[in-house]
This record gives C-alpha cells, sequence and structure tokens, in this order.
C-alpha cells in the first residue's frame, strides 16, 4: 500500500478505535476497493462492520434502498444516489459511519454532464448525510484510486 493511503487507512482506523464507532461502505465505481484497503489493516474487525458493493442499479435498491425513482430521475451517478446509498449503509448495518462513492471510470460511460472522471462521495453519521461531487483525472485505475483516496479522507474529516 503506498504510504499516504496507509497513513490515510491508519488515521481513519484509529478515529473508528477512539469513537468505538463501526464503518460501512457502499460501493459502485471502486468495486469493493474501499473495503480492500481498510480490511488490508491487522485488527480492522473491531472498527469495520461491512461493505456494500452495489454495483448494478438494481443492487442499489435491493441492498440499500435506493428509489426507483431517484435512479430514473437522477442517474446513478448522482448526489441523490450517494445520499441514498450512504444513508442505506448506514440503516442496513450496525455501523455510525458510511460513505458511498458512485461514478464514471472509464474509459466509456461518460457524457456530456457527466463526463469521464465524475465522481459522487458521501458521508452519513450522527450529524447527518452530506456529498461532494470531484472530477478526477486520468484513466479507468487513476479515477478510481483517487476516489478511494477521496473517500478516505472524507472520513477522517467527519472522524
Amino acid at each position: 500500500m503506498e504510504t499516504k493511503l496507509a497513513d490515510l487507512v491508519e488515521a481513519v482506523a484509529s478515529g473508528l478505535g477512539e469513537r468505538h464507532w463501526q464503518l460501512a461502505t457502499a460501493e459502485s465505481c471502486t468495486g469493493g476497493w474501499i473495503a480492500k484497503v481498510l480490511t488490508d489493516r491487522a485488527g480492522s474487525s473491531s472498527w469495520f462492520d461491512r461493505g456494500f458493493v452495489t454495483y448494478s442499479n438494481q443492487s442499489k435498491q435491493d441492498m440499500l434502498g435506493v428509489l426507483p425513482r431517484t435512479l430514473s430521475e437522477y442517474g446513478a451517478v448522482s448526489r441523490e444516489t450517494v445520499l441514498e446509498m450512504a444513508g442505506g449503509a448506514l440503516a442496513n448495518s450496525s455501523a455510525q459511519l458510511s460513505v458511498a462513492v458512485s461514478g464514471i471510470a472509464g474509459p466509456g460511460g461518460g457524457t456530456a454532464e457527466k463526463p469521464v472522471g465524475t465522481v459522487w462521495l458521501a458521508w452519513g453519521s450522527p450529524d447527518g448525510v452530506e456529498a461532494v461531487c470531484e472530477h478526477f483525472p486520468g484513466d479507468r485505475e487513476d479515477v478510481r484510486r483517487l476516489t478511494v483516496m477521496r473517500a478516505l479522507q472524507g472520513l477522517l474529516d467527519r472522524l
């Protein structure tokens, strides 16, 4: 694991441990990468509750309770969808903190409104759920790696 990523994982682990909080992830474009880097750390079972890999729209509905209307009206890569994903991860786990991501990693799939590199991220906690949109440069691997880093930084910011 590269140093900055490892440092973020350690900081998130420490913050969760100090608060005795559990974490849940809800991932689309990263395909479980956030959960993977977190659970690479020994002892993560004390603060990592579960990860939802919800790549398809149907899985977002089935596992996280994302409303069909949200997906049809706003799309999978939207503020509305990731807010519902983050909330659904909290509702369907014992976690006090969640992170959700949905984006267009490429190389195809982008549009003028949502070009490749567009990623929506959301974090849920006892203080509520909030989302941000990022536009990451690079190829598919770069977009996914940068999404993981931003997701972890967002978790750390909320701890």
